[in-house]
């Protein structure tokens, strides 16, 4: 979750950086790099909350985790929505992502929670 952080604010910070080239960071780019960081945040709190034993907090941390991998499949498939670097990051954050999706549904994990 700390890598998903990571990429999230430095690519927040770019944003920012180059919000004058419009050609580069669109209206899309800002709404969806906000979304990120706040996405990214919420499930660091549900990770840190769960590894406490917050059943609710691994549940949460489950289903978002997929649903943010299901919207970048999405983002990076549609063509022209938004530029290729940010395509690429959210590829990046996709990965990394889809790791967290297979941690916290292995079997070990579940079992820990109770979960099936």
């Amino acid at each position: 979750m700390g890598v998903y952080l990571a990429i999230s604010v430095l690519t927040l910070a770019a944003i920012v950086l180059l919000r004058r080239h419009v050609e580069v960071v669109t209206d899309a780019v800002w709404v969806r790099g906000t979304i990120v960081v706040g996405s990214a945040t919420l499930m660091s709190v549900f990770a840190a909350r769960a590894a406490n034993g917050s059943k609710g907090a691994f549940r949460r941390l489950r289903v978002l985790s997929a649903v943010m991998v299901v919207a970048i499949v999405v983002i990076v498939a549609i063509p022209g929505m938004f530029p290729v670097w940010m395509k690429i990051d959210q590829a990046v954050c996709g990965v990394v992502l889809l790791g967290v999706v297979l941690v916290v549904n292995g079997k070990h994990l579940r079992a820990a929670f109770g979960e099936r």
